[in-house]
């Protein structure tokens, strides 16, 4: 496939999935939105009330007892706020398997397909016409002005012969004045006419090369779907491989826990062997909440217990194990992949070499036909994958790596 407007493609529908998970949180984001600003403005107040002008030593005591309560009140918000984040966090990763239960995972290729008509232009600027310049206003002419008679008795025609030859020149000047004006506003419309026109017929012939690279481009792009279907139709590795790339950038995990996937597709079995990196154990989240200590005024982390980290942990690990191979299986409605073998684990410093490695923590082989007749609603992910037969870390927290060997059917 053209692999630059695949990946504009994975990358609009990677948006559109995000967008969509944005607004089934918005209650979440909402109760958040609303504990910010609680706590904004309870601090806000603690700054007024401290500001607060102090006439007498009774009004004195008044004032610091306000500010204590006031402080104490800024505290416990800052306190319900922060624990808020905490619980969005937890109640992301608790939910990471019941995230994926109500998405339809298949992607329907045809919709990939962009129809020239309904596809956007991408250089829409040339679709705006140029403004053509006004042309200019031209200025009245001149008229002339017949001067006043003369007053007194003597020399009154004498005077009023000069007057008009005054007159007239001036009139004759003004109009020349005129003219030359008018022909230099001519001219000048005259050019940048001249130059728009020249501009917009540049343009147009611009816009009608682009439109038509625009169609190759999209002809070439809608070719390369057609042909991305048909191999994937004849069960091809590479069309299988780029369809699953789909597939996984589609499946939208928490921005505070990132998830990559490796595979590949062996057509000769049908199995589809993939390794999926979680963050690190010392990267999850190790606060279980916050507290005020109105004695010492103080504002304390809760910690999770090593139990409850290692119990948290090995869920994520569980979850997303069951859920890469529901993703995976929902979405290859074709069947093309009948096994998956799938890794769940991290990058971190191997314990005995120390150096920078994939520690697998789960490690398990599904068959299609039976995996698809779970009901993921229903089932505990760690007794399913232990019903499949998976090998599981005891510790994954400790690092404890797990033989994945055993598990594939190939």
């Amino acid at each position: 496939m053209a692999k630059s407007l695949l990946s504009v493609t994975l990358k609009a529908m990677k948006a559109a999935e995000k967008d969509r998970v944005r607004r089934a949180k918005a209650a979440e984001r909402r109760d958040l939105a609303e504990r910010r600003e609680a706590a904004r403005q309870a601090k806000a107040y603690e700054a007024k009330v401290r500001k607060a002008e102090v006439t007498d030593e009774r009004d004195r005591k008044a004032h610091e007892k306000a500010v204590k309560a006031a402080h104490a009140v800024a505290q416990q918000s800052e306190v319900e706020r922060m624990n808020s984040e905490v619980d969005a966090v937890f109640d992301d990763l608790e939910g990471l398997l019941a995230a994926t239960i109500d998405v339809d995972d298949h992607i329907d290729l045809d919709t990939l397909r962009k129809p020239f008509d309904a596809t956007p232009f991408d250089m829409p600027d040339l679709e705006i016409p140029l403004v053509a310049p006004k042309r200019p206003k031209v200025p009245s002419e001149p008229t002339y002005v017949e001067p006043a008679k003369p007053k007194g008795f003597f020399g009154k025609r004498r005077k009023l012969e000069e007057a008009r030859a005054m007159a007239r020149q001036t009139h004759e000047t003004r109009k020349a004045e005129w003219a030359s004006g008018v022909l230099a506003l001519e001219e000048k419309y005259a050019i940048e006419l001249a130059a728009y026109e020249q501009a917009e017929a540049e343009r147009v012939d611009t816009l009608a090369a682009e439109k038509d690279r625009f169609r190759r481009e999209l002809d070439d792009y809608n070719q390369s779907i057609d042909q991305f279907i048909t191999n994937l139709s004849y069960g091809d590795a590479e069309a299988v491989q780029e369809y699953i790339s789909l597939v996984v950038e589609n499946s939208t995990y928490p921005d505070h826990f990132e998830v990559t996937h490796e595979f590949s597709f062996a057509p000769e079995t049908a199995e589809l062997r993939m390794s999926v990196t979680v963050p690190t154990p010392d990267s999850f989240p190790a606060v279980k909440g916050y507290k005020y200590v109105k004695t010492s005024d103080e504002i304390r982390e809760v910690p999770l217990s090593q139990t409850e980290i290692k119990k948290r942990y090995a869920s994520v690990l569980h979850q997303v194990a069951i859920r890469s191979l529901h993703e995976v299986f929902e979405a290859d409605r074709r069947g093309l992949i009948r096994t998956i073998s799938l890794e769940v684990g991290t990058k971190a410093q191997h314990p005995a070499t120390g150096r920078l490695d994939f520690l697998p923590f789960v490690g398990v082989s599904a068959e299609r036909d039976s995996f698809m007749e779970f009901d993921l609603s229903g089932l505990v992910p760690l007794a399913t994958l232990k019903h499949l037969g998976a090998a599981i870390s005891k510790d994954p927290v400790a690092l404890v790596a797990v033989d994945v060997k055993g598990v594939r059917k190939s």
